[in-house]
This record gives structure tokens, C-alpha cells and sequence, in this order.
């Protein structure tokens, strides 16, 4: 255990945690010497057992002993830095969930085609910039037997802070890589795509023909905008959940958990 006491902002070895923005930490140039942040003790947890490699450790000292022990214990010889709360909230701007952050190496991500090839189900997150819905999408995705998810370009990364947070690691356990053109893709791989969006030549999610479907692309777009037309003419089916209340439309990350429990293979 390589403890390091911080005693100001301006400590060496910790701009991982404080001054890097996540485009800083993501570097494009270069995924394999890029990093990301997981926050609270089982997340962190998560993302070991799934064979991410931890750089150093940002820890509450009375978490050292408690908490955060075996998380410490399983890093092996890294920096683990660590200070009072108020120390360490002013040096990252925010309070540390369950008082431990762990710097991990990103991996070079697969290709489309080794993500799908012994996929039945997968998601395509196409345009959802939002933090917040990106980790809820992925968590619902693990639970309800998604094999893996495609993300636009345009989409919010997956292992930002809050986005791993958010899915409680579940960003760790299911495949995923980004995409250009999703449907051109898709049907490359031998999916057809279901585009959820609403429009007048629309089938239901409760359509027989779609749990039918041997592998089936579930298109999510983000709530404003919606998926774009070409997306939409591009796709096998365009499909619509029932609302009730003259509701038309639910956010992503619920309409996501909905379809994912409504198409799943049994």
C-alpha cells in the first residue's frame, strides 16, 4: 500500500482526479493510453473483476481501513492518494461517493463485427449525449439481456464518471463498441433494425414479428430530436410503444428499459 497524504490543490500525481477534463482522460489520439475514473468502492469492484487495470486511487482516509480496504488491497502497488473530505471535495468539485475514486486504463475497443458475432439481441444508442441516460441505458441493458450496445459517434462516452456511476458498472459487463453507420452495419452483421420512433407507418412493440426476429437492432435516438430520417427509412421496422393518457412519448432510458424487457429472447 503506497499511501500519499494530500495536503494541497496543487499535489503532484493528482490532476488524474482533479485538472484532466474527460476528453483529456478519453485521448483520441490514442485508446490505449487513455483513462477514465470509477467512483464508490462496487463499482470499482466491478470494473476489476472485469480485468481493468487501476493507476492510482483518490480515498477519504477514514475510508482506508474501511470501506474502500479491499479495493485497496486488490490494486495491488499503486498511489493511493487520500485527505479530509473537504480537501478532497474541493480538489475534484464534488463529494466522493462512498469517499474512493479509482484511475483505470481504457482498452482499445472491438469492431462492430466481433461485438455481434454471437449477438441476438443488441442497442444502438444513436445521438444520447446525456450522462445520465447513457449509464441508465447500459444498466438496463445487463439486466434485461441485451448481448451489446453500438453508440453513434454523436453519443455520450460510456466511461465518463457519471455514466458509470449511473450504471452501477454495468458499462464493465456488456460488450460495446462505437459505430458510424449504424443500419448499414447492422444488416452487414445480418441484424434487422428496429428504429423506435413515432411515425404513421409505425408497428407496436408488442408486434409477434419482432420477437420473431432471430437478431433484431433496437435504434434509440435522444428525446428531442428523435432518430433522423435517414436512420428511419433505413431500418426494417419503425416501432412505437402504446401510451395511455394521450402521453406520447416516455424518456430514453425508460422507453430503452421497456423495449429491451419486451423484445429479450427467451
Amino acid at each position: 500500500m503506497h499511501i500519499i497524504e494530500v495536503t494541497s490543490l496543487q499535489q503532484p500525481g493528482v490532476d488524474v482526479f482533479s485538472t484532466l477534463t474527460e476528453a483529456q482522460l478519453r485521448n483520441r489520439l490514442d485508446a490505449t493510453k487513455g483513462l477514465f475514473i470509477a467512483e464508490s468502492p462496487k463499482v470499482i469492484s466491478v470494473a476489476l473483476n472485469a480485468g481493468y487495470e487501476p493507476t492510482a486511487l483518490l480515498c477519504e482516509r477514514k475510508h482506508i481501513e474501511g470501506d474502500a480496504a479491499d479495493i485497496i488491497a486488490r490494486c495491488g502497488d499503486i498511489p493511493v492518494y487520500t485527505g479530509e473530505r473537504a480537501l478532497l471535495a474541493q480538489l475534484t468539485g464534488y463529494t466522493l461517493t462512498r469517499g474512493v475514486l479509482c484511475a483505470m486504463r481504457r482498452r482499445q475497443l472491438p469492431a462492430i463485427d466481433e461485438v455481434c458475432r454471437d449477438a441476438r439481441r443488441v442497442v444502438v444508442i444513436d445521438g444520447v449525449t446525456d450522462t445520465t441516460n447513457i449509464g441508465a441505458i447500459f444498466r438496463s441493458a445487463a439486466a434485461l439481456g441485451i448481448d451489446a450496445v453500438l453508440l453513434s459517434r454523436q453519443s455520450c462516452d460510456p466511461l465518463n464518471r457519471r455514466s458509470i456511476r449511473v450504471s452501477m458498472g454495468s458499462v464493465f459487463l456488456v460488450p460495446w463498441t462505437w459505430v458510424d453507420d449504424p443500419i448499414a452495419d447492422l444488416h452487414r452483421c445480418h441484424f434487422r433494425t428496429a428504429a423506435m420512433a413515432l411515425r404513421h407507418d409505425n408497428i407496436t412493440l408488442d408486434d409477434p414479428l419482432l420477437k420473431q426476429e432471430p437478431r433484431l437492432a433496437i435504434v434509440m435516438g435522444t428525446e428531442g430530436d428523435g432518430l433522423a430520417s435517414e436512420v428511419i427509412d433505413g431500418a426494417d421496422y419503425v416501432v412505437r410503444i402504446p401510451m395511455a393518457h394521450q402521453v406520447d412519448s416516455l424518456n430514453v432510458a425508460a422507453a430503452a428499459a421497456v423495449a429491451f424487457w419486451e423484445l429479450r429472447q427467451l
